[in-house]
Protein backbone atom coordinates (compact mmCIF):
# COMPACT_ATOMS: atom_id res chain seq x y z
CA UNK A 1 0.00 0.00 0.00
CA UNK A 2 2.65 2.18 0.84
CA UNK A 3 4.72 1.47 -2.52
CA UNK A 4 1.13 2.29 -4.40
CA UNK A 5 1.07 5.39 -1.98
CA UNK A 6 4.22 6.50 -3.14
CA UNK A 7 3.62 5.97 -6.85
CA UNK A 8 1.05 8.24 -6.49
CA UNK A 9 2.73 10.82 -4.73
CA UNK A 10 5.55 11.08 -7.72
CA UNK A 11 3.02 10.58 -10.62
CA UNK A 12 0.87 14.03 -9.23
CA UNK A 13 4.68 16.03 -8.33
CA UNK A 14 6.09 15.10 -12.13
CA UNK A 15 2.37 16.05 -13.11
CA UNK A 16 2.28 18.94 -11.39
CA UNK A 17 5.90 19.99 -12.67
CA UNK A 18 5.20 19.33 -15.98
CA UNK A 19 2.07 21.36 -16.00
CA UNK A 20 3.95 24.53 -13.56
CA UNK A 21 6.59 24.08 -16.43
CA UNK A 22 3.73 24.37 -19.48
CA UNK A 23 2.48 27.18 -18.12
CA UNK A 24 5.84 29.23 -18.15
CA UNK A 25 6.79 28.12 -21.43
CA UNK A 26 3.71 29.08 -22.27
CA UNK A 27 3.31 32.34 -20.32
CA UNK A 28 1.11 34.30 -22.40
CA UNK A 29 2.51 37.88 -24.80
CA UNK A 30 1.93 41.11 -22.48
CA UNK A 31 1.79 44.12 -24.43
CA UNK A 32 2.87 46.06 -21.29
CA UNK A 33 5.87 48.74 -22.06
CA UNK A 34 6.40 47.09 -26.15
CA UNK A 35 7.25 49.63 -28.11
CA UNK A 36 6.61 49.21 -32.11
CA UNK A 37 9.33 49.70 -34.78
CA UNK A 38 7.63 50.52 -38.19
CA UNK A 39 9.71 49.83 -41.56
CA UNK A 40 8.14 51.52 -44.59
CA UNK A 41 8.61 50.67 -48.34
CA UNK A 42 6.54 52.75 -50.47
CA UNK A 43 5.70 53.38 -54.15
CA UNK A 44 7.21 57.16 -55.29
CA UNK A 45 9.39 57.77 -52.27
CA UNK A 46 12.66 56.65 -51.40
CA UNK A 47 11.95 54.66 -48.49
CA UNK A 48 12.94 51.49 -48.92
CA UNK A 49 12.66 49.46 -45.48
CA UNK A 50 13.36 52.02 -43.92
CA UNK A 51 12.78 52.61 -40.61
CA UNK A 52 9.80 55.76 -40.05
CA UNK A 53 9.01 55.52 -36.74
CA UNK A 54 8.82 54.31 -33.54
CA UNK A 55 5.74 54.14 -31.12
CA UNK A 56 4.01 53.43 -27.71
CA UNK A 57 0.58 51.59 -26.87
CA UNK A 58 -2.24 53.06 -25.68
CA UNK A 59 -5.44 52.00 -23.74
CA UNK A 60 -8.15 50.92 -26.43
CA UNK A 61 -11.27 52.28 -26.08
CA UNK A 62 -14.34 50.34 -28.65
CA UNK A 63 -13.13 50.76 -32.11
CA UNK A 64 -16.14 52.51 -34.52
CA UNK A 65 -16.91 51.24 -37.78
CA UNK A 66 -15.54 54.06 -39.12
CA UNK A 67 -11.98 53.52 -38.21
CA UNK A 68 -9.60 51.46 -40.29
CA UNK A 69 -7.97 48.81 -38.09
CA UNK A 70 -5.33 45.78 -37.66
CA UNK A 71 -6.56 43.44 -35.48
CA UNK A 72 -3.60 40.79 -34.16
CA UNK A 73 -4.69 38.20 -31.67
CA UNK A 74 -0.96 36.68 -29.94
CA UNK A 75 -3.33 34.21 -28.54
CA UNK A 76 -4.38 32.37 -31.73
CA UNK A 77 -1.53 30.26 -32.92
CA UNK A 78 -0.97 28.52 -36.64
CA UNK A 79 1.59 26.89 -38.55
CA UNK A 80 5.20 27.14 -37.79
CA UNK A 81 7.38 29.03 -40.31
CA UNK A 82 9.93 27.40 -42.13
CA UNK A 83 11.62 30.60 -43.98
CA UNK A 84 11.55 32.15 -46.94
CA UNK A 85 14.14 32.35 -50.00
CA UNK A 86 15.07 31.64 -53.86
CA UNK A 87 16.80 29.64 -56.45
CA UNK A 88 20.36 29.52 -57.06
CA UNK A 89 19.77 28.09 -60.79
CA UNK A 90 22.57 27.94 -63.77
CA UNK A 91 21.55 30.99 -64.30
CA UNK A 92 21.78 33.11 -61.75
CA UNK A 93 25.47 31.38 -60.93
CA UNK A 94 26.77 32.87 -64.52
CA UNK A 95 25.58 36.09 -64.09
CA UNK A 96 27.23 36.38 -60.51
CA UNK A 97 30.45 34.79 -61.57
CA UNK A 98 30.40 37.63 -63.84
CA UNK A 99 30.21 40.42 -60.98
CA UNK A 100 33.31 41.98 -59.36
CA UNK A 101 34.47 40.62 -56.13
CA UNK A 102 32.82 43.96 -54.25
CA UNK A 103 30.21 43.17 -55.66
CA UNK A 104 29.74 39.20 -55.29
CA UNK A 105 29.67 40.15 -51.94
CA UNK A 106 27.20 42.70 -51.61
CA UNK A 107 24.59 40.24 -53.47
CA UNK A 108 24.46 37.96 -50.70
CA UNK A 109 25.34 39.36 -47.94
CA UNK A 110 21.73 41.45 -49.33
CA UNK A 111 20.55 38.28 -49.62
CA UNK A 112 21.58 36.03 -46.87
CA UNK A 113 22.30 38.39 -43.96
CA UNK A 114 19.95 39.34 -41.60
CA UNK A 115 22.37 42.60 -40.59
CA UNK A 116 22.62 43.88 -43.94
CA UNK A 117 20.64 42.27 -46.16
CA UNK A 118 17.07 40.40 -46.08
CA UNK A 119 18.16 37.17 -44.69
CA UNK A 120 17.14 34.30 -46.85
CA UNK A 121 17.22 31.04 -45.14
CA UNK A 122 15.88 28.82 -48.22
CA UNK A 123 17.62 27.52 -51.18
CA UNK A 124 16.02 25.65 -53.88
CA UNK A 125 18.43 25.03 -57.01
CA UNK A 126 17.92 22.40 -59.98
CA UNK A 127 18.97 18.73 -61.19
CA UNK A 128 20.70 19.23 -64.03
CA UNK A 129 19.53 21.47 -66.75
CA UNK A 130 16.25 23.88 -66.36
CA UNK A 131 15.05 26.84 -68.86
CA UNK A 132 17.85 28.87 -66.79
CA UNK A 133 20.29 27.38 -67.87
CA UNK A 134 22.95 28.29 -70.42
CA UNK A 135 22.35 24.95 -72.61
CA UNK A 136 20.11 21.53 -71.83
CA UNK A 137 22.64 18.70 -70.10
CA UNK A 138 22.35 16.26 -67.84
CA UNK A 139 25.15 14.67 -65.42
CA UNK A 140 25.46 11.31 -67.73
CA UNK A 141 25.97 10.10 -70.92
CA UNK A 142 23.20 9.20 -72.78
CA UNK A 143 21.56 6.07 -72.61
CA UNK A 144 23.46 5.48 -69.52
CA UNK A 145 20.50 3.57 -67.69
CA UNK A 146 22.90 1.92 -64.76
CA UNK A 147 24.24 5.78 -64.33
CA UNK A 148 27.87 4.94 -64.49
CA UNK A 149 29.01 8.04 -65.82
CA UNK A 150 27.12 10.27 -63.29
CA UNK A 151 28.90 13.58 -62.13
CA UNK A 152 28.34 17.25 -60.93
CA UNK A 153 31.29 18.15 -62.46
CA UNK A 154 29.62 21.02 -64.32
CA UNK A 155 27.51 21.98 -61.06
CA UNK A 156 31.31 22.64 -59.92
CA UNK A 157 31.82 25.83 -61.95
CA UNK A 158 29.40 27.92 -60.97
CA UNK A 159 26.33 26.82 -58.99
CA UNK A 160 27.88 24.93 -56.09
CA UNK A 161 30.31 27.55 -55.61
CA UNK A 162 27.68 30.09 -55.76
CA UNK A 163 25.50 27.79 -53.17
CA UNK A 164 28.65 27.41 -50.47
CA UNK A 165 29.02 30.87 -50.31
CA UNK A 166 25.65 31.86 -49.81
CA UNK A 167 25.24 29.38 -46.70
CA UNK A 168 28.22 30.75 -45.32
CA UNK A 169 26.68 34.32 -45.12
CA UNK A 170 23.60 32.74 -44.22
CA UNK A 171 25.55 31.25 -41.00
CA UNK A 172 25.01 28.03 -42.57
CA UNK A 173 21.73 27.81 -41.65
CA UNK A 174 20.09 26.93 -45.39
CA UNK A 175 17.66 24.62 -46.35
CA UNK A 176 18.61 23.12 -49.86
CA UNK A 177 15.90 21.40 -51.90
CA UNK A 178 16.04 20.18 -55.62
CA UNK A 179 13.92 19.84 -58.49
CA UNK A 180 14.44 18.54 -61.76
CA UNK A 181 12.76 19.67 -64.90
CA UNK A 182 12.99 16.47 -66.63
CA UNK A 183 14.77 13.10 -67.07
CA UNK A 184 17.51 12.54 -69.76
CA UNK A 185 16.17 12.44 -73.01
CA UNK A 186 16.20 8.57 -73.73
CA UNK A 187 14.09 7.84 -70.79
CA UNK A 188 11.14 9.88 -72.30
CA UNK A 189 8.43 8.76 -74.52
CA UNK A 190 9.20 11.93 -76.85
CA UNK A 191 13.30 11.17 -76.50
CA UNK A 192 13.43 15.06 -75.97
CA UNK A 193 13.95 16.69 -72.72
CA UNK A 194 12.62 19.86 -74.20
CA UNK A 195 8.41 20.06 -74.94
CA UNK A 196 6.72 17.35 -72.24
CA UNK A 197 6.73 13.85 -73.01
CA UNK A 198 6.31 11.40 -70.18
CA UNK A 199 8.94 9.09 -68.01
CA UNK A 200 9.22 5.91 -69.47
CA UNK A 201 7.43 3.26 -66.91
CA UNK A 202 10.88 1.09 -67.65
CA UNK A 203 13.21 3.83 -66.63
CA UNK A 204 11.01 4.55 -63.01
CA UNK A 205 13.45 2.99 -60.99
CA UNK A 206 17.07 4.42 -62.87
CA UNK A 207 15.37 7.74 -62.76
CA UNK A 208 14.50 7.27 -58.86
CA UNK A 209 18.24 6.24 -58.60
CA UNK A 210 19.09 9.47 -60.35
CA UNK A 211 18.09 11.46 -57.50
CA UNK A 212 20.04 9.36 -55.09
CA UNK A 213 22.98 9.94 -56.98
CA UNK A 214 22.23 13.58 -57.18
CA UNK A 215 22.05 14.23 -53.47
CA UNK A 216 24.76 12.17 -52.44
CA UNK A 217 26.94 14.15 -55.01
CA UNK A 218 26.15 17.38 -53.49
CA UNK A 219 26.26 16.36 -49.70
CA UNK A 220 29.74 14.91 -50.89
CA UNK A 221 30.31 18.55 -51.44
CA UNK A 222 29.72 19.80 -48.06
CA UNK A 223 26.04 20.90 -48.99
CA UNK A 224 23.17 19.02 -46.73
CA UNK A 225 20.28 18.33 -48.95
CA UNK A 226 16.84 19.25 -47.06
CA UNK A 227 14.49 18.17 -49.31
CA UNK A 228 13.12 17.92 -52.97
CA UNK A 229 10.37 17.56 -55.33
CA UNK A 230 9.45 15.32 -57.52
CA UNK A 231 8.76 17.40 -60.60
CA UNK A 232 8.64 21.28 -61.27
CA UNK A 233 5.28 21.88 -62.88
CA UNK A 234 4.55 18.27 -63.90
CA UNK A 235 1.19 19.52 -65.88
CA UNK A 236 3.18 21.83 -68.32
CA UNK A 237 4.23 21.03 -71.62
CA UNK A 238 6.72 24.17 -72.24
CA UNK A 239 9.41 24.61 -75.01
CA UNK A 240 12.20 23.83 -72.57
CA UNK A 241 13.26 21.09 -69.74
CA UNK A 242 9.40 19.60 -68.81
CA UNK A 243 7.74 16.35 -67.91
CA UNK A 244 4.44 14.81 -67.35
CA UNK A 245 2.80 13.31 -64.80
CA UNK A 246 -0.63 13.05 -64.27
CA UNK A 247 -1.93 12.97 -60.54
CA UNK A 248 -1.80 8.97 -60.62
CA UNK A 249 1.59 8.48 -62.77
CA UNK A 250 3.12 11.11 -59.53
CA UNK A 251 1.97 8.58 -56.56
CA UNK A 252 2.97 5.45 -58.36
CA UNK A 253 6.32 6.93 -59.83
CA UNK A 254 6.72 8.13 -55.35
CA UNK A 255 5.51 5.38 -53.20
CA UNK A 256 6.84 2.11 -55.59
CA UNK A 257 9.82 3.95 -56.60
CA UNK A 258 11.54 6.97 -55.22
CA UNK A 259 9.86 6.61 -51.70
CA UNK A 260 11.69 3.95 -51.29
CA UNK A 261 14.50 3.97 -52.99
CA UNK A 262 15.64 7.27 -50.79
CA UNK A 263 14.67 5.24 -47.77
CA UNK A 264 16.76 1.96 -48.62
CA UNK A 265 20.00 4.30 -49.46
CA UNK A 266 19.20 5.90 -46.22
CA UNK A 267 18.19 9.26 -47.60
CA UNK A 268 14.38 8.39 -46.04
CA UNK A 269 14.78 11.59 -43.91
CA UNK A 270 14.71 14.06 -47.03
CA UNK A 271 11.32 15.97 -46.92
CA UNK A 272 9.35 15.11 -50.19
CA UNK A 273 7.07 17.42 -51.85
CA UNK A 274 4.32 16.85 -54.03
CA UNK A 275 2.74 18.83 -56.97
CA UNK A 276 5.41 21.51 -57.07
CA UNK A 277 2.71 23.46 -60.26
CA UNK A 278 0.46 26.05 -59.79
CA UNK A 279 -2.76 26.49 -57.30
CA UNK A 280 -5.49 25.67 -59.72
CA UNK A 281 -5.21 21.64 -59.36
CA UNK A 282 -3.69 21.73 -56.09
CA UNK A 283 -6.36 20.19 -54.28
CA UNK A 284 -6.86 17.41 -57.07
CA UNK A 285 -3.18 16.41 -56.71
CA UNK A 286 -3.05 16.70 -53.23
CA UNK A 287 -6.16 14.72 -52.65
CA UNK A 288 -4.63 11.92 -55.13
CA UNK A 289 -1.54 11.35 -53.80
CA UNK A 290 -2.27 12.08 -50.21
CA UNK A 291 -5.11 9.73 -49.90
CA UNK A 292 -2.99 7.08 -50.72
CA UNK A 293 -1.56 5.53 -47.36
CA UNK A 294 1.10 3.80 -49.30
CA UNK A 295 1.89 7.24 -51.25
CA UNK A 296 1.50 9.16 -47.93
CA UNK A 297 3.87 8.26 -45.64
CA UNK A 298 7.13 9.64 -48.26
CA UNK A 299 4.92 13.15 -48.49
CA UNK A 300 6.38 16.19 -46.26
CA UNK A 301 4.51 18.85 -47.73
CA UNK A 302 2.81 20.08 -50.90
CA UNK A 303 4.65 22.59 -53.15
CA UNK A 304 2.78 25.63 -55.61
CA UNK A 305 3.13 28.19 -57.89
CA UNK A 306 1.64 31.12 -58.57
CA UNK A 307 1.30 31.34 -62.54
CA UNK A 308 -2.30 30.36 -62.70
CA UNK A 309 -3.81 33.81 -63.40
CA UNK A 310 -1.57 33.12 -67.27
CA UNK A 311 -5.78 32.08 -68.19
CA UNK A 312 -7.00 35.17 -67.29
CA UNK A 313 -8.69 35.16 -63.66
CA UNK A 314 -7.43 35.67 -60.52
CA UNK A 315 -5.00 34.27 -57.85
CA UNK A 316 -6.36 31.09 -56.27
CA UNK A 317 -5.27 31.70 -52.63
CA UNK A 318 -8.21 29.89 -51.26
CA UNK A 319 -7.20 26.56 -52.97
CA UNK A 320 -4.07 27.15 -50.56
CA UNK A 321 -6.97 26.77 -47.56
CA UNK A 322 -8.71 24.38 -48.81
CA UNK A 323 -6.00 21.98 -48.98
CA UNK A 324 -4.51 23.00 -45.31
CA UNK A 325 -7.76 21.82 -43.81
CA UNK A 326 -7.63 18.83 -46.09
CA UNK A 327 -4.47 17.58 -44.28
CA UNK A 328 -3.88 19.60 -41.93
CA UNK A 329 -0.92 17.71 -41.15
CA UNK A 330 0.91 18.31 -44.22
CA UNK A 331 3.38 21.35 -45.35
CA UNK A 332 2.29 23.63 -47.63
CA UNK A 333 5.36 25.40 -49.56
CA UNK A 334 6.14 27.82 -52.31
CA UNK A 335 8.18 27.12 -54.20
CA UNK A 336 8.42 29.39 -57.10
CA UNK A 337 6.85 32.99 -58.16
CA UNK A 338 8.13 35.07 -60.68
CA UNK A 339 7.19 38.32 -63.00
CA UNK A 340 7.32 36.98 -66.50
CA UNK A 341 8.03 39.20 -69.69
CA UNK A 342 11.21 40.76 -68.81
CA UNK A 343 11.27 44.65 -69.58
CA UNK A 344 14.23 46.49 -68.41
CA UNK A 345 11.91 49.94 -68.70
CA UNK A 346 10.18 48.31 -65.67
CA UNK A 347 12.59 47.61 -63.86
CA UNK A 348 11.26 49.62 -60.99
CA UNK A 349 7.23 48.89 -61.31
CA UNK A 350 6.00 49.57 -58.41
CA UNK A 351 3.00 46.63 -58.95
CA UNK A 352 5.82 43.69 -59.68
CA UNK A 353 6.39 44.45 -56.09
CA UNK A 354 2.65 44.77 -54.59
CA UNK A 355 2.11 41.17 -56.52
CA UNK A 356 4.43 39.57 -54.24
CA UNK A 357 3.55 41.09 -51.01
CA UNK A 358 -0.61 40.18 -52.18
CA UNK A 359 0.66 36.57 -52.84
CA UNK A 360 2.98 35.76 -49.48
CA UNK A 361 -0.04 37.44 -47.41
CA UNK A 362 -2.52 35.41 -48.68
CA UNK A 363 -0.20 32.47 -49.09
CA UNK A 364 0.90 32.60 -44.91
CA UNK A 365 -2.28 33.11 -43.80
CA UNK A 366 -3.52 29.88 -45.69
CA UNK A 367 -1.07 28.21 -44.06
CA UNK A 368 1.76 28.60 -45.94
CA UNK A 369 5.03 27.67 -43.81
CA UNK A 370 7.49 28.50 -46.17
CA UNK A 371 7.99 30.96 -49.58
CA UNK A 372 9.93 30.69 -52.03
CA UNK A 373 11.13 32.65 -54.96
CA UNK A 374 12.67 31.78 -58.30
CA UNK A 375 16.08 33.50 -60.04
CA UNK A 376 17.74 35.45 -57.22
CA UNK A 377 19.72 37.16 -59.74
CA UNK A 378 19.62 37.64 -63.56
CA UNK A 379 20.84 39.87 -66.56
CA UNK A 380 20.12 42.92 -67.89
CA UNK A 381 18.31 40.74 -70.18
CA UNK A 382 16.24 38.87 -67.79
CA UNK A 383 18.84 35.47 -68.84
CA UNK A 384 20.77 33.66 -69.23
CA UNK A 385 17.87 31.45 -70.30
CA UNK A 386 18.36 28.79 -73.83
CA UNK A 387 15.02 29.57 -74.72
CA UNK A 388 14.69 32.89 -74.86
CA UNK A 389 11.88 32.88 -71.70
CA UNK A 390 13.53 35.96 -70.12
CA UNK A 391 11.98 37.47 -66.72
CA UNK A 392 12.52 39.60 -63.53
CA UNK A 393 14.26 38.50 -60.81
CA UNK A 394 14.59 41.00 -57.37
CA UNK A 395 18.15 41.86 -58.41
CA UNK A 396 19.43 42.68 -61.95
CA UNK A 397 23.13 42.61 -62.76
CA UNK A 398 23.94 44.89 -65.23
CA UNK A 399 26.76 43.01 -67.03
CA UNK A 400 28.36 46.07 -69.38
CA UNK A 401 28.24 48.51 -66.00
CA UNK A 402 29.02 45.84 -63.39
CA UNK A 403 25.67 47.75 -61.42
CA UNK A 404 23.20 45.96 -59.30
CA UNK A 405 19.38 46.72 -59.50
CA UNK A 406 16.83 46.26 -56.83
CA UNK A 407 13.78 46.03 -57.63
CA UNK A 408 10.42 46.51 -55.69
CA UNK A 409 10.18 42.63 -55.06
CA UNK A 410 13.18 42.40 -53.43
CA UNK A 411 12.30 44.60 -50.72
CA UNK A 412 8.86 43.20 -50.32
CA UNK A 413 10.26 40.21 -50.05
CA UNK A 414 12.50 41.49 -47.34
CA UNK A 415 9.14 43.21 -45.19
CA UNK A 416 9.15 39.44 -44.20
CA UNK A 417 11.93 37.56 -44.53
CA UNK A 418 14.36 39.99 -42.89
CA UNK A 419 11.87 39.83 -39.78
CA UNK A 420 10.13 36.80 -39.55
CA UNK A 421 12.86 34.22 -38.45
CA UNK A 422 13.05 30.29 -38.52
CA UNK A 423 10.46 28.62 -36.23
CA UNK A 424 8.17 31.51 -35.55
CA UNK A 425 4.56 30.96 -35.24
CA UNK A 426 1.73 32.73 -37.51
CA UNK A 427 -0.48 34.37 -35.17
CA UNK A 428 -4.50 35.88 -35.99
CA UNK A 429 -4.20 39.12 -37.86
CA UNK A 430 -7.27 40.79 -39.54
CA UNK A 431 -7.67 43.87 -41.02
CA UNK A 432 -11.01 45.61 -40.77
CA UNK A 433 -11.56 46.89 -44.47
CA UNK A 434 -9.88 45.60 -47.98
CA UNK A 435 -7.83 48.67 -48.77
CA UNK A 436 -5.18 46.89 -46.09
CA UNK A 437 -3.55 43.17 -46.27
CA UNK A 438 -1.70 41.92 -42.77
CA UNK A 439 -0.16 38.45 -41.74
CA UNK A 440 1.42 38.61 -38.24
CA UNK A 441 3.94 36.00 -36.57
CA UNK A 442 5.26 35.60 -33.28
CA UNK A 443 9.52 35.05 -33.30
CA UNK A 444 10.75 32.94 -30.89
CA UNK A 445 12.17 35.56 -28.82
CA UNK A 446 8.57 36.54 -28.06
CA UNK A 447 8.70 39.79 -30.63
CA UNK A 448 5.71 39.99 -33.18
CA UNK A 449 6.17 40.88 -36.62
CA UNK A 450 2.80 41.83 -38.86
CA UNK A 451 2.82 42.91 -41.94
CA UNK A 452 -0.02 45.50 -43.25
CA UNK A 453 0.11 46.32 -47.37
CA UNK A 454 -1.45 48.99 -48.21
CA UNK A 455 -2.64 48.61 -51.78
CA UNK A 456 -4.87 52.08 -52.22
CA UNK A 457 -4.20 54.96 -53.77
CA UNK A 458 -4.28 56.97 -50.17
CA UNK A 459 -2.39 57.65 -47.21
CA UNK A 460 -4.71 55.87 -44.93
CA UNK A 461 -4.92 56.29 -40.82
CA UNK A 462 -5.30 52.65 -39.28
CA UNK A 463 -4.97 51.18 -35.62
CA UNK A 464 -3.16 48.46 -34.45
CA UNK A 465 -4.78 47.01 -31.95
CA UNK A 466 -3.33 44.27 -29.82
CA UNK A 467 -5.90 43.01 -26.83
CA UNK A 468 -6.41 46.49 -24.50
CA UNK A 469 -4.17 48.08 -26.44
CA UNK A 470 -3.59 50.00 -29.71
CA UNK A 471 -1.23 52.37 -31.94
CA UNK A 472 -2.49 55.21 -34.10
CA UNK A 473 0.23 54.08 -37.47
CA UNK A 474 0.02 56.00 -40.64
CA UNK A 475 0.65 53.89 -44.44
CA UNK A 476 1.67 55.87 -47.77
CA UNK A 477 -0.38 55.11 -50.64
CA UNK A 478 0.77 51.76 -52.37
CA UNK A 479 3.50 51.06 -49.46
CA UNK A 480 4.28 47.68 -47.17
CA UNK A 481 4.65 48.34 -43.48
CA UNK A 482 6.37 45.77 -41.21
CA UNK A 483 5.51 46.60 -37.43
CA UNK A 484 8.23 44.62 -35.06
CA UNK A 485 6.94 45.16 -31.02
Amino acid sequence: MKKIATVVFLMVTFLSFSQKKKEILEKPYSIKDRTISVYTSADSTNLRLSNTDNLIFSDLKQPLETQLCVFVNPNSKFQTFLGIGGAITDASAEVFARLSKEKQLELLNSYYSKEKGIGYSLIRTNIHSCDFSSESYTYIKEGDTDLKSFNIDHDKIFRIPMIKRATEIAGGKINLYVSPWSPPAFMKDNNNMLKGGKLLPKYYQSWANYYVKFINAYEKEGMPVWGLTIQNEPMATQRWESCIYTAEEERDFLKNYLGPTLKNSGLGAKKITVWDHNRDLLSQRASTILDDADANKYVWGIGFHWYESWSGGDPMFENVGKVHEMYPDKNLLFTEGCVESFDANKYQLWKNGERYGRSMINDFNNGTVGWTDWNILLDEKGGPNHVGNFCFAPVHADTKSGELIYTPSYYYIGHFSKFIGNGAKRISSVASRSQLLTTSFMNKDGKIVTVVMNQSNKKLEYNLCVGTKFSAISILPHAIQTLVF
